[in-house]
This record gives C-alpha cells, structure tokens and sequence, in this order.
C-alpha cells in the first residue's frame, strides 16, 4: 500500500436543504482536492441534516428518502467526485424498492458507486430500519470499513470490521453536546454560537468540555488503539435543527493519536497522510496476534436480546 491523503469536513448543514448541503460538500471537496487529498469524508446525514428528522412521519421521511445509487443526491455526490478529481464519503437517508428507510452512507467516485452501508443502530426516528451487515471495501489498494455514530459505541463493531479487514473506518457522526446520564454532559446554548464572533473563548469552553471534545477523547483514541486502525471522524458544526453541534472531525493514526483536527469554529477540513507502517508498527496489531477467541467465542456469541436506549431522546428537553 501507498501513503493515502485525507480529508475529514466539518460544515453547518440546513435541515432538508439537499441543494445547499450538496454545494456545500462541493466546496469543501474542491479545496481539500486542492490540498492533494484524494478522499473526503463528511459527517451523518450530510445531505439532508440530522436531527430535524426525529419530528418526521412515515410519509414526510419518504419524501427526503432517496434511492441509492439511483436518487438524484447520490448522482450529485458522484458528479462532485468527478469534477473535484477526489472519492467522496457522505450520508443521507435512503429508501429500497419496497419503501424500507435506512440511514445511508455512500463512498463515491467520478465512475460512480464504490460502497454503501446502513446504519446498524439508527434512532433518530422510529420509521428507520436497522442495517444487517458489516461492509469493507478498496481504496487506493487500503482495506476500509464504515461504522456511524451510534454503532462505534458498540466495540463489537469495531473489532468486526477490523477483523474483516479494515485498516481504515470512516466514522460519520452527529454527536456530542446532548444530555446524558454521564457527569458534564448536557446541550450547549445556541447564543454561544451566534456570539461566537465576539465571544469565541466561551463557546470554546463549551465545546471542549465534557459536553463535547472531553467526552470523545475518552473513547475514540480507544477505537483506533485498540484495533490498529485510522478512525476518520467527521461531525457537523453549528447549528443541526435546533441542537447545536461542535465540529472536532478529526483523523486518528492505530496509535490512537489526533494527527490532524479541525478546530476552527467554522466550516473546515483538516487534511493527513496515512502510511502503512503504522497498521503493524502499533501496539493494537501485536494485541490482535495475541488473541485467544475459543476463551470468549461462545461469551461474545452468545444470544442477547438488544436494547438501544438514547437519553436525549427518552423525553428529554430538547431544547436548548
């Protein structure tokens, strides 16, 4: 394998806005081109916004559902990775011949289609059908994978997709900066964002603090550490409805080291070089090797019934 070049995104999507999504992912994915990227990963739902969804019905989120790789957004995004010369990564909500709803992720090329997965664990409204299976694919001769939001807090996840292969997992996400049973967690106050040109340092403190950037650093690193992969995180900044979102789309290396952070308080990519070496050279790669499945084949496998529960959404306030 030959070094890869990526970019992560962040942006401020409008909810429902697919045109003013789309030309967003456009300028990003022209100036991280620019920049020698050759793909670009942007966060959940990217296409559509996020968490306006969870007030939609059946009929309404049929309506922004799309078919892929036929629907209109997803020969946009390919168009987008024609003309910028660039693979492009980003979620919308997709729709099957039989009008089952997935929360969808794609990665593109200006020849079309590379991969498509499904969400394992979606949530954000009750008409959305989970996905069945793990997917890992090429680029650019590395082995990569696709987990989003929700399913990265299962480490089960995470290992699957390492053991199919992965080297690399794209991580899209609209997280952070929501209540929670956890000490510090909570909804940052949208003013603070408004304000942002005045008073930068607050907002900030804000999104560095347990509510936001604190809580990711105690298991993201992790993901990446434990499994000797490159996590690509991508999540929003701004205002996603009316939660505010804080940005910290981020490329970690199999040491579980941040190797390049967007940390501006605006639309941003940040930009790294992923080199081979590390997948063998980290300490999550010796652990792999030493793994001693016929202990726990039979503890992990076996039968248990799941039970996903989200605290912001179990009738919490949800406005700011």
């Amino acid at each position: 394998m030959k070094p890869l070049k990526i970019a992560t995104a962040q942006f401020e999507n409008r909810s429902g806005d697919k045109e003013f999504n789309l030309e967003m992912i456009r300028q990003l994915s022209k100036e991280a081109a620019a920049k020698g990227a050759q793909v670009i990963a942007f966060h959940e739902c990217s296409v559509t916004g996020y968490s306006f969804a969870r007030n939609l019905s059946r009929e309404q989120m049929l309506e922004i559902s799309e078919t892929i790789p036929d629907g209109p957004s997803v020969q946009k995004l390919i168009n987008i990775a024609r003309d910028c010369n660039i693979v492009v990564l980003a979620g919308l909500f997709e729709k099957d011949e039989d009008d089952k709803m997935y929360k969808g992720y794609v990665c593109v090329d200006g020849n079309g289609l590379i991969a498509k997965y499904r969400k394992l664990h979606p949530f954000i409204n009750p008409h959305l059908t989970p996905g069945d299976e793990y997917v890992v694919f090429d680029l650019f001769g590395w082995k990569c994978g696709i987990l989003i939001c929700y399913d990265n807090n299962i480490v089960e996840n995470v290992r699957a997709t390492k053991l199919l292969g992965a080297d690399i997992i794209f991580m899209p996400h609209v997280t952070m900066c929501t209540p929670s049973t956890r000490p510090g967690a909570g909804f940052v106050d949208p003013k603070l964002w408004y304000n942002r040109q005045a008073d930068p340092t607050s907002l900030r403190q804000e999104f560095a603090s347990l509510k936001g950037r604190a809580w990711l650093m105690k298991w993201l690193p992790a993901r990446a550490y434990d499994n000797a992969v490159y996590a690509i995180f991508s999540n929003p900044i701004g205002m996603d409805d009316d939660q505010l979102k804080n940005g910290c789309s981020m490329i970690l290396d199999p040491f579980g080291d941040i190797i390049a952070e967007c940390r501006e308080l605006d639309n941003a990519i940040a930009v790294a070089t992923l080199t081979p070496e590390k997948l063998e050279l980290a300490g999550g790669h010796r652990y792999l090797q030493a793994r001693r499945p016929e202990l726990y084949r039979d503890i992990i496998g076996q039968e248990h019934a799941s039970a996903q529960k989200v605290v912001w959404m179990q009738g919490a306030d949800q406005k700011a």
